[in-house]
């Protein structure tokens, strides 16, 4: 298996789960240029994901490419049952671990998306007004709990702190959200969270 990522982008939430599953996988890193994207061994990244060129991707055993993160994470969990990264399938958490990941991609993950671009700054302020109010949400939700789920850690956690990590970056701070912060701090305390960031040469947040 191979795994196409951006250090800190996105694909760091498959890392994540592909280092809690103990998964064997060889690492791309994709380089994004004026003149294109391509993978350090060379390989043209939009022929290996020509749906849009982004990261992540995952070549798996047989050839194929899966894309699209929120399909790669279950597909990975899926491949170490032993591991418990889901509920299981019929059970009313698994479907709760479903809705976070559903919200971590549209309200989150594509709350952010328009920061890396050149917003006015009226827009921007909009946009960081509109997550302050989605992660004081999460917040909330994380009171009283080791992860999203309780005190089991599951994929949707992997997803969520991937995001996360962005908010310093456009002037969020996570220490206004302290139950969000002591999250993301617990993670950072999973071997295979630690493994990521530093195969990713990523530093901690906290």
């Amino acid at each position: 298996m191979k795994l196409y990522y951006l250090p800190g982008a996105c694909s760091l939430s498959p890392h994540i789960v592909l280092r809690e599953a103990g998964l064997p996988v060889e690492l791309s890193k994709v380089t994004f240029s004026a003149e294109g994207r391509t993978t350090d061994d060379g390989e043209d990244f939009f022929q290996v994901n020509p749906r849009g060129g982004y990261v992540p991707a995952c070549r798996l055993d047989d050839g194929e490419v899966l894309i699209e993160g929120p399909a790669i994470i279950q597909y990975l969990a899926d491949q170490a049952p032993e591991k418990q990264l889901t509920p299981e399938r019929g059970e009313r958490a698994y479907y709760e671990m479903l809705s976070w990941i559903a919200f971590v991609s549209s309200e989150l993950h594509k709350g952010f998306s328009p920061l890396f671009g050149s917003p006015s700054e009226d827009e921007k302020a909009r946009i960081i007004e509109r997550l302050q109010k989605r992660l004081a949400y999460v917040d909330s939700a994380l009171l009283g709990k080791d992860y999203l789920l309780g005190d089991a850690f599951s994929i949707a956690d992997a997803y969520l702190y991937t995001i996360a990590r962005w908010a310093p970056n456009f002037g969020i701070a996570l220490s206004d959200y302290p139950n969000l912060a002591a999250f993301a701090k617990r993670m950072e305390g999973r071997a295979a969270v630690a493994t990521a960031l530093t195969e990713e040469g990523l530093k901690p947040l906290a």
